[in-house]
């Protein structure tokens, strides 16, 4: 394999790795199980590519004295090892690992999206000729990749799906256990712990004061208070939050449903999305049948629900990541 090929296989897997893990967060369902393996999988086929890379790379930066290449290499290498031993260590560990607040995998994930602008920085410009094949090469092979960088790639793809299985063997090996998210299970029956997914405070809601507002296609748009919504009728789900930060808790739940609330607000048929947004922006987009299933919960574990945890209301959004169950809710849209 040509190091143009190497260069090439290296900004492909960073991508194809950038864009599973973010389209992860919001898989909760076990219909996307797939998603998480073949996370995985790049992954270890990433982690023998950097290897393959420092082996070329390193000793002829040192030779010819570049320093820039040189730290810019070492840069790339860092944050891709940063990221990738993360990983690893999160699945073979069997167990919840966590450096102070932040989860290992959290960790993870934050080195894989720096290691994305790290990558192109690396290549624009002077090497980004190296994401297309040359006229030459072409000319010459007939094709763009030779048989023997193909053959390289299927190296690369059984070393790294060897690696995702040793992490696999090593984590049953310690007792863990992971649901197919990659998330570790807590004590069923608690409470969550508090968590956000840029890290950012609770914000001050006052309870006397909070209003939910309801528009769009509806045919009462309007405000809702606490009262408001307990004349609908509570009821109780027990559901999983799956945490993006790689824990998970089955517990109990009671509100409002939220086809309720739309129910009473008159939305119209013709509906086919539904935002719920929080106080300090934050949202996600429902379909009109996920509602059905979804609760605006003001108690959880048989106790009113605590501030960091959302009150007065939070989403309560089966096979949906956490990152899905919005708390403080102040504004639903139906579109």
């Amino acid at each position: 394999m040509t190091n143009a090929t190497l260069d090439r296989l290296l900004a492909i897997l960073v991508l194809a790795m950038a864009a599973t893990g973010l389209a992860s967060l919001r898989f909760g369902s076990p219909e996307g199980g797939w998603l998480f393996v073949l996370h995985g999988l790049l992954g270890g086929c990433l982690a023998a590519a950097v290897v393959l890379k420092l082996r070329r790379s390193l000793p002829a930066a040192i030779r010819r004295g570049s320093i820039v290449r040189l730290g810019l290499g070492l840069l790339v290498s860092l944050v891709a090892g940063a990221a990738l031993v993360g990983g690893f260590a999160w699945v073979a560990s069997g167990r919840l690992l966590a450096i102070g607040t932040w989860t290992v995998l959290t960790l993870h994930a934050w080195a894989g999206l720096v290691l994305v602008p790290v990558v192109a920085v690396h290549l624009v410009p002077r090497r980004w000729r190296l994401l297309r094949p040359s006229r030459r090469s072409a000319s010459v092979t007939g094709r763009p990749i030779s048989r023997r960088s193909l053959l390289a790639v299927g190296g690369l793809a059984v070393a790294g799906s060897s690696l995702a299985v040793v992490a696999a063997v090593l984590d049953r090996l310690n007792g863990g256990e992971r649901r197919f998210t990659g998330s570790r299970a807590l004590p069923a029956g608690g409470i969550p712990p508090v968590t956000t997914f840029f890290g950012e405070p609770t914000p001050p809601v006052d309870p006397a004061t909070w209003r939910v507002e309801v528009s769009g296609r509806v045919n009462r748009p309007g405000a809702w208070t606490l009262a408001d919504l307990d004349a609908l009728g509570a009821t109780d789900l027990t559901a999983i939050l799956d945490c993006t930060s790689g824990w998970w808790i089955e517990t109990g739940w009671r509100g409002i449903p939220l086809g309720s609330l739309l129910e009473a607000a008159g939305a119209t048929r013709g509906a086919r999305k539904v935002v719920v947004r929080s106080v300090t922006g934050w949202s996600t987009a429902l379909s009109a049948a996920e509602t059905n299933a979804c609760l605006l919960a003001t108690e959880v574990a048989g106790l009113p629900l605590p501030a960091g945890n959302g009150a007065p209301i939070r989403l309560v959004a089966p096979d949906r990541r956490g990152l899905d169950w919005v708390k403080w809710v102040d504004r639903i849209e139906v579109a």
